[in-house]
């Protein structure tokens, strides 16, 4: 019994840390088939010790909320589903009742309130319990109805997902192969909860209902037998719902293939399906179990296993000078297409694998699309790890973060990192600089054209080179030149953010900057202890920016730069809010998004930093009264909150004054 207990400790903590890495920082630890393996141990362990720990991910309905956007609870938790991968089980399971099987999409559950036939609401799933609130958000999905015939309160819940063909589009348009998404279930949830809806907007979310949670007109509520009835109802509101069909025990099997059979031409991501009772009433008289409602059960698909033999391990280096293991093997056929390779993420999935040279490995597709090795049969762990960058030949360095081993190249001139730098480099929010693409800058590398920053501004001394290129001429030769010179004229912060110092955003840099006045040598000055003054500058920080310019070489390269560059200044800065600290949080109604709202403060002479302390003159919220940290910080310090209607009424009354 003691084992047993030691053992289920060991695994929900283990599957604690590979769902939070997954959920919240989108990395793998650990393959989804691997997840569930480990999942079904911990199951059959708790029943049969009958011990679940409070922080068990069976009884877990949904990731932690941690964004800073506003939150709701509730009116009924939404708990996770039982799940089988036996088509056998749902025949069991529906007896002799009608059910309806239906597509489990792989994205984000949202819940929608509609009063008065307006959208009023939307919500994520969250915790089951607490959500977020992202109705700015939903506005601009691509397909829901801000609008409805039915004038009631109404409630629903369904799925919002990115489509394989956008996901696709959104990463070609991603010339840093590390900055790409790795999945649309992780893109759709960070595109879901954004800050700045406009992001939201170019995502292209769909939405798709799979549930009616109560119709309500007046005292009494629109009725429905069946669930069949209440998606065709739904459908005449104008949403969008999953693909379903009616089935029995008998009929449930087939279309279980019938689905499958649909998942590789499928746009949408899925991992699985789910199978309701059809008659509501009989599904609600059956309750819940502490974890699971009793009137659906999902199905998760048995992935098509395939073995094969590993014939190398492929090491990918990256700007950063992180190293991805790929691993590839003999093709071999799933789901009815060809693979030959499949990420490994890092050295620690990999070592867990105890993966060799000529090992038997078995593979599937994680949800039918994407390749994963599940298990390695024969375990040799004759893997060197590359003491030598694949593309330098210089040393690596092993890192461990989070428990997470990554391999990482530490030569600066390494042409990968080159290469990756000067994409940074050129960037919309960086130089700006037109017409280079990752393989355009390999070309003017490989060609001697390029070998610092500074180069860029000096293309004219290999214009007959340059126009002889393949894919260039006189014509793309002045449009890129022309690029160049409007990209002299730049605010500090930018040019800051363009030398692609480890850890430092944007955002961050225009905070150090306007810190020193947009002085750039005091920037390049600053020391540690100057830096870490700075509200909303932390010790990892400054370390990062101290250690950059602290290196000759770097410097070198700054100087070259300066030569070639002018600093515009910064636009008509007030004084409305001089000497002001503001924290904005929440969602905001009547600027396009937080960063607007920042702007107007910082062009009036204020601050904005990222938490509340005792220099925090305004706290911006419209939901004044919610219990989040920053306003219970803000009331302990006696911190002003103030709505944007009343932060808009104070920028007035300071202007006319």
């Amino acid at each position: 019994m003691e084992e047993k207990k030691k053992r289920i400790s060991e695994l929900t903590e283990l599957l604690n840390r590979a769902a939070y890495a997954y959920e919240q920082e989108d990395r793998e630890i650990m393959s989804n088939l691997e997840y569930d393996r480990l999942y079904d141990e911990l199951k059959i362990l708790e029943e049969e010790t009958g011990i679940v720990m409070a922080n068990s991910p069976t009884a877990r309905a949904g990731y932690e909320v941690l964004s800073e956007l506003p939150k709701v609870r509730h009116d009924s938790p939404m708990l996770s589903l039982d799940k089988t991968k036996e088509p056998e089980a749902l025949s069991e399971w529906l007896k002799d009742k009608e059910g309806v099987l239906s597509w489990k999409l792989d994205g984000l559950t949202i819940v929608l309130t509609y009063r008065d036939g307006k959208l009023f609401q939307a919500a994520t799933r969250g915790n089951g319990e607490v959500g977020e609130i992202i109705t700015n958000n939903a506005r601009v999905f691509k397909n829901i109805p801000l609008s409805i015939p039915f004038a009631g309160d109404l409630i629903l819940r369904g799925e919002a997902v990115i489509k394989y063909s956008d996901f696709e589009k959104i990463n070609a348009g991603i010339e840093d192969v590390e900055a790409r998404y790795k999945n649309p279930r992780n893109l759709c949830s960070g595109s879901v909860r954004q800050l700045n809806n406009e992001i939201t907007a170019k995502r292209n979310v769909h939405f798709f209902a799979f549930t009616l949670v109560s119709a309500q007109e007046g005292e009494a509520g629109v009725d429905f037998l069946t669930r069949m009835e209440q998606m065709e109802w739904l459908r005449g509101q104008g949403f969008e719902t999953v693909e379903e069909c009616l089935v029995t025990s008998e009929t449930v099997k087939d279309a279980v293939v019938t689905f499958a059979g649909k998942v590789e031409s499928n746009d949408f991501p899925s991992d699985g399906l789910v199978l309701t009772y059809n008659d509501i009433a009989y599904g609600i008289s059956l309750g819940r179990t502490s974890k699971f409602p009793r009137h659906s059960i999902a199905f998760k698909w048995r992935d098509e296993l395939r073995e094969t033999k590993l014939l190398e391990i492929e090491w990918s280096p990256s700007r950063t000078g992180l190293i991805n293991p790929v691993a590839i093997f003999e093709p071999v056929e799933l789901e009815g297409t060809s693979v030959s390779r499949a990420s490994l993420h890092n050295i620690s999935i990999m070592e867990g694998l105890a993966l060799g040279v000529g090992d038997t490995v078995t593979v599937y597709k994680a949800n039918m699309i994407i390749p994963q090795i599940a298990e390695n049969l024969t375990r040799s762990g004759n893997i060197v790890i590359p003491e030598t960058c694949p593309v330098c030949g210089q040393k690596t360095h092993i890192r461990e973060e989070n428990e997470t081993k990554t391999l990482y190249c530490i030569n600066e001139e390494c042409p990968a990192k080159k290469i990756k730098q000067f994409t940074h480099f050129v960037s919309r929010d960086a130089m700006n600089i037109e017409g280079l693409s990752e393989a355009t800058l390999e070309k003017f590398i490989d060609e001697r054209i390029l070998t610092e920053p500074a180069d860029l501004f000096h293309l004219d001394r290999f214009r007959e080179k340059i126009t002889q290129m393949e894919g260039f001429g006189e014509k793309s030769f002045k449009k890129l030149t022309a690029s160049v010179e409007k990209a002299r004229e730049v605010s500090v912060a930018k040019f800051v953010y363009s030398l692609g110092i480890l850890n430092i955003g944007l955002a961050n840099a225009k905070l150090i900057c306007k810190q020193f006045d947009n002085d750039i040598e005091a920037v390049r000055r600053a020391t540690r202890e100057e830096l870490v003054e700075i509200e909303g500058i932390g010790e990892v920080i400054a370390d990062s920016m101290a250690a950059f310019f602290e290196k000759p070489e770097n410097g070198r390269i700054v100087d070259d730069l300066l030569k070639e560059v002018h600093f515009t200044a910064e636009e008509g800065v007030g004084e409305k809010f001089a000497g002001k600290v503001f924290v904005i949080t929440g969602s905001v109604l009547h600027f396009s998004n937080r960063n607007e709202l920042k702007e107007v403060i910082e062009r009036e002479g204020g601050k904005v930093t990222g938490s509340v302390t005792a220099k925090t003159s305004y706290l911006i919220n419209n939901d004044s009264l919610s219990n989040s940290s920053k306003n219970k910080k803000a009331k302990e310090l006696g911190v002003p909150i103030l709505t944007e209607e009343e932060f808009l009424k104070m920028l007035d009354e300071s202007s006319q004054g």
